[in-house]
């Protein structure tokens, strides 16, 4: 297994570790739900420094961008992001990632997913038929996710950026706890507020910047925070996981991505969107509430009344805000409708639940 630069400070803490995309990451330290409390009212800290990191630059970087995602990413000025995701030739999603521009029209960071970070660059360096510059530099990345309502409050003393009016998906680099060259992005996969701070890990700035983060901290009760109550906190949001809620197999249309697939552009797969979009996805993902006590686990059965199966659960845990089962899945597109009563199947038994609307917190 990999480690990140901060692995050993999480086995000081006495966290819960296993694999995660074949890294040693921090599952838990003092139990998922009151780690979720503490980002949804508070504040917390997530290691990602397993995800990947790409640059693409010079004079065909945009167009490479452009013909490989599906937002349009010729709308970004320095200093902005957006969400997309890459999709393949047969209309599926190779995977979801972030892409910031550092310089219009010529440098561009590209944010995937750990598990995808080498299907990734074989994927992009595929298309770059234009030989744009292109650079993995995942491994000497760091990443750490500051998130909660208080977040922005803590670390501004760290730093001469003005965290606290950084607008939703605007970013800006700077000195960070006497480190340079930190970017600092109003991005976060909580739904909580708060940043995301990308370093090189050089001179020891992971350690400068995590101890520096926990001191200013210490008086609010600043926290670390494991994957676990990330995957709550973002399923509470109606945020999709790749691999589980979004594939290979899977359309943005039909994963409800259809604001990140702009067709003012050509890019791969256009010619599938825009037929589903016409048409309407044969299948699509919704938000539920269990109504019967139960949990629904991915890959369970999704029924009708009469016991037909209309799709599959691809998230569900018990939400910690809610006190109540909450779960997302893809069903057929007749059934896909706000307040519609479908059934999960848990083992032998059929569970009645809501199709609800999202975000559920």
């Amino acid at each position: 297994m990999k480690s990140t630069p901060f692995t050993e400070k999480h086995q000081a803490l006495g966290a819960k570790m296993a694999e995660f995309a074949g890294f040693n990451m921090p599952i838990s330290y003092t139990g998922i739900n009151d780690e979720h409390a503490a980002v949804r009212n508070n504040a917390g800290v997530f290691d990602v420094s397993h995800m990947g990191e790409f640059m693409v630059k010079g004079p065909h970087a945009l167009e490479l961008i452009q013909r490989v995602t599906t937002n349009d990413a010729s709308k970004l000025t320095a200093g902005k992001a957006q969400y997309s995701c890459l999709p393949n030739n047969e209309g599926g999603i190779v995977d979801d990632l972030l892409v910031y521009c550092l310089e219009e029209n010529n440098i561009y960071m590209l944010v995937v997913n750990a598990g995808n970070i080498d299907k990734d660059w074989k994927w992009i360096s595929n298309q770059n038929i234009n030989n744009a510059d292109m650079e993995n530099i995942s491994d000497k990345t760091c990443l750490l996710a500051i998130q909660g309502p208080n977040a922005t409050k803590i670390l501004q003393k760290l730093t001469e950026i003005d965290i606290l009016n950084l607008k939703y998906y605007t970013f800006e680099k700077g000195k960070f706890a006497g480190v340079n060259n930190v970017l600092i992005s109003a991005t976060g996969y909580t739904g909580a507020g708060g940043v995301e701070i990308y370093f090189e890990d050089k001179e020891d700035a992971g350690n400068k910047i995590w101890d520096a983060i926990f001191a200013a901290g210490a008086a609010q009760g600043i926290k670390p925070i494991g994957l676990g109550a990330r995957d709550t906190l973002r399923l509470e949001m109606g945020y999709c996981l790749y691999g589980n809620d979004i594939d290979d197999t899977t359309s943005p249309m039909e994963a409800g991505l259809g604001w990140i697939t702009k067709f003012s552009k050509d890019f791969i797969s256009r010619n599938i969107f825009e037929k589903q979009k016409a048409t309407g996805p044969r299948q699509k993902l919704v938000g539920f509430e269990m109504i019967e006590k139960g949990i629904a686990r991915h890959d369970y059965e999704i029924k009708d009344f009469d016991g037909g199966v209309i799709g599959r659960v691809t998230s569900g845990t018990q939400s910690p805000s809610l006190g109540k089962a909450i779960g997302l899945g893809y069903v057929d597109s007749k059934y896909a409708g706000i307040g519609n009563e479908i059934f999960i199947k848990v083992r032998t038994t059929l569970l009645k639940a809501q199709v609800v609307k999202i975000p559920f917190a």
